[in-house]
């Protein structure tokens, strides 16, 4: 069982129009819904890859009880998700069918009280033994530490949990010191923690920092991984177009599939580069195109080497 940790949920919602113009109003042709936020979105992808995941994170209100009844729905995932008295959030991606790009506006998270943080807190350090790995992903929503991945990742730690974490900003740099297993920042929010813009020395910085390994996202360059066997570049055989929100979710849920059922690093980078590039391909946010991902796993070009570390 893998656990999948999202503070910030939320409901994701995809409008489609012919073509995207501001200050005009616009005929919607699609509308799709879908539970979301970062950890929901890698917990959703694991499932139709096989793996079990338990769900866990924050939900209330009325957008919060659509989530949870959406997630019931999709098989292999257990809910394990915390009640709140404040409403979940909601994300509205626009896409424009013309040039295939999106514009995404994301809602504020509820304010978590105190009581509600040290529930989930509780309920986490059940959840761990039971766990062959844990994600913990996105952003924090107001009322919680800014210091609480820090502490969710020692917690795994203790536990003996391989941990992945993927969020941005203070919450990242103070994450990285308490020595995850894995992260997988983008480029900006790589030079934010380390403040190099040249992403070989950014994830070497990264790991002196105290992540064990660090896969960067290059965008539609694809993936750089510096790890204590080696350094490797994979690289997508095309660039696509389309909805790229979810997109590094897909990746996240890539690497950590691969890493409880220990592939090499090589397939392991594959794997999240084909996900991503067929969550670009797919008409809705979260999701991935199986034929897609299927035709693109043994096109992906993986190069680098192994080092001692």
């Amino acid at each position: 069982m893998i656990l999948t940790v999202t503070l910030n949920t939320a409901l994701d919602i995809t409008h489609r129009v012919p073509a995207l113009k501001p200050h005009t109003s616009h005929r919607v042709t699609q509308v799709t819904e879908r539970p979301g936020g970062k950890g929901l979105n890698v917990a959703r992808v694991l499932a139709a890859l096989g793996h079990e995941v338990t769900v866990t994170g924050f939900t209330g209100g009325a957008t919060g009880r659509i989530v949870q009844d959406q997630l019931t729905a999709v098989p292999g995932v257990v809910d394990a998700l915390v009640p709140v008295s404040a409403a979940t959030r909601r994300t509205i991606a626009v896409v424009d069918e013309q040039t295939g790009d999106t514009t995404q506006l994301n809602e504020p998270g509820p304010t978590i009280t105190s009581a509600e943080w040290s529930a989930f807190q509780e309920a986490y350090e059940d959840l761990l033994p039971s766990m062959a790995a844990v994600a913990l992903c996105g952003s924090l929503p107001p009322g919680v530490p800014v210091g609480a991945y820090a502490g969710l990742v020692r917690l795994a730690k203790a536990a003996g949990v391989p941990v992945l974490l993927d969020t941005s900003g203070e919450p990242l740099r103070r994450g990285v010191a308490a020595r995850p297993d894995l992260i997988k920042p983008n480029t900006e929010e790589l030079a934010e923690l380390t403040g190099s813009h040249e992403p070989l020395r950014a994830t070497q910085d990264a790991r002196r920092r105290g992540a064990r390994a660090v896969v960067a996202s290059l965008g539609t360059e694809g993936l750089l991984a510096t790890t204590p066997e080696g350094r490797w570049r994979a690289t997508p055989p095309a660039r696509l177009h389309g909805n790229p929100t979810g997109a590094g979710d897909s990746a996240v849920a890539g690497l950590l599939s691969a890493l409880v059922e220990q592939l090499p690093w090589p397939d392991r980078l594959s794997r999240a580069v084909a996900l991503s590039a067929a969550t670009v391909l797919a008409p809705a946010a979260g999701e991935f195109d199986r034929e897609a991902y299927e035709e693109l796993v043994g096109r992906v070009a993986v190069t680098g080497e192994v080092t001692a570390a």
